[in-house]
């Protein structure tokens, strides 16, 4: 029998592999491994045959050390909090000097942002005293 896909894990993953490669250290990675903040919520509906059916839906913010947090917030029945920490993860990207940073260092573009978008954070964590 196979496991069962984790979005989560897959970031967690993502995030092991670039923080070895910026030499993140302990205190940092531990930081940045996890969503800072997650709501999970219920919401009754009361559907046009008058029952009530229950909704469940999770909004997760992956750090605001930088300024406003983008994370990410889902309703569907087969949703899992784990899906949507993984798309708060990765929705900590960098834009600028990334072609440099893949080309000086032989990665993928994808990991070149991610590299960028955690050193931002980690120091942003260091100089705020929070690391």
């Amino acid at each position: 029998m196979s496991e069962k896909f984790n979005a989560f894990e897959m970031a967690q993953a993502q995030f092991d592999r670039v923080a070895d490669l910026l030499g993140l250290e302990p205190g940092v990675r531990e930081l940045l491994r996890w969503p800072m903040r997650e709501f999970h919520f219920t919401i009754p509906v009361r559907m046009d045959d008058g029952s009530v059916q229950v909704f469940r839906g999770f909004r997760i913010q992956h750090n605001d050390l930088r300024g406003p947090a983008k994370g990410g917030i889902r309703f569907h029945p087969q949703e899992t909090a784990d899906t949507v920490r993984a798309l708060a993860t990765v929705m900590t990207k960098a834009f600028r000097a990334m072609a440099e940073l893949a080309a000086a260092r032989g990665v993928y573009m994808r990991d070149a942002a991610y590299m960028i978008a955690v050193d931002r954070v980690a120091q942003a964590a260091r100089l705020r005293g929070r690391a």
